[in-house]
C-alpha cells in the first residue's frame, strides 16, 4: 500500500517536517529530507499496527481488506 509523504524544510528549526495527509496525526520529522521520510514511513508502520482491544463477550470483530 502507498501513502503520500509531505515534506516541508522549518528554516527556524532548520529541520524537516513530513506528515501524512491521508492518516489524520500522522508525522514526523528529520535533519535531513531522507531522515525524514525515513521517520514518516515508520511513523506510519506504527499507525496502522494494531492495537489490543477490550470487548464484551457478544462483541464481534471483522477484518476488512480495502484495495491498494
Amino acid at each position: 500500500m502507498k501513502f503520500r509523504i509531505v515534506v516541508e524544510y522549518d528554516p527556524e528549526t532548520k529541520s524537516f517536517a513530513a506528515f501524512c495527509p491521508e492518516l489524520a496525526g500522522c508525522c514526523s520529522a528529520g535533519d535531513t529530507e531522507e531522515e525524514a521520510l525515513a521517520n514518516a514511513k515508520e511513523a506510519i508502520c506504527l499507525y496502522l499496527e494494531p492495537t489490543s482491544l477490550r470487548l464484551r463477550p457478544d462483541d464481534k470483530v471483522f477484518e476488512v481488506e480495502v484495495p491498494a
